[in-house]
């Protein structure tokens, strides 16, 4: 995808990062030689309006597990031990169809058409105006009212180098209020060394706006009791995108350095988190070239020693502490998910794009290819 060049002279934080990431060597777990057979398996989850959901199992060769369900694109599950060789799984997600069909904000979900918000729910195309769902306030957020979160992909799981499955969704002209028959193929893997990596591409007969994501909500711990607040964040960003009151960007690409969004040196995230009101839900401007595959966001949990490493070719991460967590919605073991339960590290661009043409296009046109991936690496410290 073409995009506009945000300023010159990026200032790189690969050396930092380096440093960081090897300071925080993995060791292996304790009862890895406890394995689960290798590969894909594949499992009845429900039915909706006539068309079947499955919950798709990638194992790899250490016995970490992957759950994802065609329904949404949604990661349920991704178990993985901790520093005493207990599997928990480090992001929100439910056992349950219903559950999810009930009351998740977005647990796990591809985000699509456009992940974020858009202000006011509209935009231009040349001379013509476009106007979507306002599902969020007067704004409009994540795709809609029945976003690409709440459609039944066509599943295709693959077992070659390691275990993958791919989902494809075709999203009609005018679906959600967006232009063009989009057509979109979202791939899973998950190799040995614990890296989920997920791809998404798309081509589309009419020039349209585009914002792939994940929104998968990670605890590190692995239990919604603990908070996220005591957990160590960096984020390779030396500028963020200032918001006005209702999380739109104002248009500015500030420097994040004397304020409480430098993270670019690990940070407690709830350190300064008191000084930002409503707590962090911004997008961070990241180092590096668009399009290259860089280090984005690194997470740290000391009570179960695992690591998160989070690399993308997209400009922005949207960085989000659950401020809207507050318990009304449990766990399937029936625990609260409060506030500051899980954080979300959402690779993308910038909200709001197609409304400020200072911000990298986000628009696709015919005859182009967009490309977008992310790896989120876990280990152990």
């Amino acid at each position: 995808m073409k995009t506009r060049k945000l300023f010159a002279g990026e200032v790189s934080r690969t050396v930092l990062i380096l440093f960081f990431l090897i300071s925080c060597d993995s060791q292996p777990a304790k009862n890895d030689n406890e394995k689960t057979a290798p590969g894909i398996s594949r499992a009845d989850w429900g039915e909706i309006a006539g068309k079947q959901v499955y919950i798709y199992t990638l194992t790899n060769q250490k016995g970490v597990q992957v759950k994802i369900s065609n329904y949404g694109g949604t990661i349920t599950r991704w178990l993985v031990p901790d520093s005493r060789g207990n599997k928990t799984s480090i992001v929100l997600g439910f056992d349950s169809l219903s559950d999810y069909l009930a009351h998740s904000p977005y647990f796990g979900a591809t985000i699509g058409r456009y992940g974020n918000r858009i202000a006011d729910g509209r935009f231009r195309i040349g001379d013509t105006l476009y106007t979507l769902a306002a599902n969020n306030g007067k704004n409009h957020l994540h795709g809609g009212i029945k976003g690409f979160d709440k459609a039944i992909w066509e599943a295709s799981p693959i077992q070659d180098s390691v275990p993958s499955v791919t989902l494809k969704y075709f999203s009609r002209d005018g679906e959600e209020g967006y232009p063009g028959n989009l057509k979109v193929t979202v791939s899973f893997s998950l190799a040995d060394d614990n890296t989920l990596s997920i791809e998404y591409l798309a081509e589309t007969d009419k020039t349209t706006p585009i914002n792939l994501t994940n929104h998968s909500y990670f605890n590190l711990t692995g239990n919604v009791d603990n908070s996220i607040l005591d957990q160590i964040l960096l984020i390779n960003a030396d500028h963020y995108t200032p918001v006005d009151s209702s999380l739109i960007p104002t248009g500015e690409i500030k420097s994040v350095f004397g304020t409480p969004f430098d993270f670019s040196k690990p940070v407690r995230i709830g350190s300064r988190i008191s000084q930002v009101k409503g707590g962090y839900d911004h997008n961070f401007v990241l180092n590096g070239k668009e399009g290259s595959l860089r280090a984005a966001a690194v997470l740290l949990d000391s009570l179960s020693g695992r690591k998160l490493e989070v690399f993308t070719t997209e400009p922005g991460v949207q960085f989000y502490t659950g401020n809207f967590l507050n318990g009304s919605i449990k766990t399937s073991e029936g625990k609260p998910i409060g506030k500051h339960s899980a954080i979300c590290l959402e690779t993308q661009h910038f909200p709001d794009s197609p409304n400020e043409p200072g911000f990298p296009s986000t628009l696709l046109r015919p005859g182009e290819k967009y490309r977008s991936l992310t790896k989120y690496k876990i280990s152990l410290q």
